[in-house]
């Protein structure tokens, strides 16, 4: 488990947490959201002791990181894939970080497998692509076989098989009773992995409650009807009471379910074409509640050539597209 208690941190005049408290519990996997510069890296770096609270504590399974003597072995971390020394093979770079901790060099072998780096462990990782740098820091995370694991943007650059492969991984690991806290902003990715959530703004703790939850309450839930017979169904809906909207074509009903319109249609003889239960996305609803905490604001739509026009440079797409583009690709 991790627990925060009025964790704050200042940089200069710059409050990036403000009295953060929660838990992190085990057996489920916890997503952490927050637009850009909400504090999330922050907050996971003061997990770590790599930046030292202004106030306030975290612990791991009631023990503060710097009191751990073998850390990797309480709690692994992906916060940086690039952190890898680029001069040392995969298998080196897990080689070390095991004899600091004192896990068995034949652990290094498993996780290599694990992540499915094991036909390039020998070569080194500054070759690797942006996927396959990001599997070597998974591994790494996993290292110690920790009960506590913490993710930043875990399947940035990884190809949908890439994707699909560490969303099982972290609902297995979960699923073993271990405490899987994960960043993302890729939340259609988030919608499908976590089942509780902790969302941040402006430093702040906004929320602390579970996906489905947050969904509901951050947005409408409503019924859409399309029918041939719309103005018949419009006058029965308001005669029963309901409060209905019109969009392209079709009837909106709030506060209402599926069975009991549909039943209400039949008893008239009302023809539906479509009657389903709308409820908006984990990215709506995370939009909804984070509104009034976005720190950077974009204005407007650049056109496609803005950058040319305006005197800047635009896309080289003989060097980093065509020429290396297996530099680019995920693994």
């Amino acid at each position: 488990m991790i627990e925060l208690e009025g964790l704050t941190k200042r940089f200069g005049t710059k409050l990036a947490v403000d009295n953060l408290s929660f838990q992190v519990r085990p057996g489920m996997i916890t997503g952490f959201l927050g637009p850009n510069g909400a504090g999330k890296s922050t907050t996971m770096r003061m997990m770590l002791d790599l930046d030292n609270p202004t106030s306030g504590s975290v612990r791991i399974d009631g023990k503060h990181y710097r009191e751990l003597q073998e850390p990797l072995k309480y709690i692994g971390a992906l916060l940086d894939a690039k952190a890898m020394h680029g001069g040392r093979s995969a298998y080196n770079n897990l080689l070390c970080l095991a004899q600091s901790n004192r896990i068995p060099r034949a652990r290094v072998s498993e996780v290599l497998d694990v992540v499915g780096l094991t036909p390039v462990a020998r070569k080194k990782s500054k070759g690797f692509s942006l996927g396959m740098g990001q599997r070597l820091g998974i591994a790494s995370a996993l290292l110690g076989d920790p009960q506590v694991l913490l993710f930043d943007e875990p399947v940035n650059g990884l190809d949908p098989e890439g994707i699909h492969w560490i969303r099982n991984l972290m609902k297995q690991l979960a699923a073993e009773g271990r405490t899987i806290f994960v960043s993302s902003h890729l939340m259609s990715e988030m919608a499908l992995t976590a089942e509780h959530l902790i969302v941040i703004g402006q430093g702040k703790l906004l929320a602390d409650t579970s996906m489905a939850e947050f969904i509901r309450q951050n947005s409408r839930s409503y019924v859409r009807l399309r029918t041939p017979q719309p103005e018949q169904l419009r006058d029965l809906l308001h005669a029963q009471g309901h409060t209905v909207l019109e969009s392209a074509g079709a009837l909106e009903v709030d506060g209402a379910t599926t069975e009991t319109l549909g039943e209400l249609a039949a008893q008239h003889q009302i023809v539906l074409h479509e009657l389903s239960a709308q409820q908006a996305s984990l990215e709506e609803a995370f939009m909804q509640m984070t509104a009034s905490a976005v720190e950077y604001h974009a204005h407007g739509t650049p056109t496609p050539g803005a950058a040319l026009q305006q005197g800047q440079p635009g896309p080289q797409w003989g060097a980093g597209w065509g020429q290396s583009n297996d530099q680019n690709k995920g693994a």
